[in-house]
């Protein structure tokens, strides 16, 4: 089988390893910015349908994660002008390509929680005869 090699452009960003990747897993580690990210995978949303949506989330919290978003060009955003304005959030191309190992996290959260509040609760236990 040949040898792929990775383009030259892209060879310095492989030596500088985890600086690089570091802010993109913070974002998509982020438990507000993948929330929006479930969400908007259904579909566009106006702000306040968010806010509704997004359980326990603060205006402010929401209004930094969408820019952050925005900004990582995982989510677009479109004014309509109106009276008020009509604001649309909804995932780019790019942050489609999230939707698949957002949900198979999930997905894995949801068949492990079991096991994982077992651990903590065992832990917690000797952490307290310490």
């Amino acid at each position: 089988m040949p040898a792929v090699s990775a383009p030259a452009e892209s060879a310095p960003l492989a030596h500088a390893g985890c600086r690089n990747v570091a802010p993109v897993l913070n974002r998509v580690g982020d438990k507000w910015s993948m929330l929006i990210v479930m969400i908007l995978s259904d579909g566009p949303r106006r702000f306040n349908e968010l806010k509704r949506l997004v359980d326990g989330i603060s205006q402010r919290m929401l209004t930094l994660s969408l820019r952050g978003l925005e900004r990582d060009g995982l989510v677009t955003r479109k004014v309509t002008p109106s009276i008020p304005p009509r604001v649309d959030y909804a995932l780019s191309e790019l942050g489609q390509s999230l939707r698949e190992p957002v949900s198979a996290l999930g997905e894995w959260a949801i068949a492990h929680i079991a096991c994982i509040r077992t651990a903590q609760a065992a832990f917690d236990a000797r952490g307290a005869s310490d």
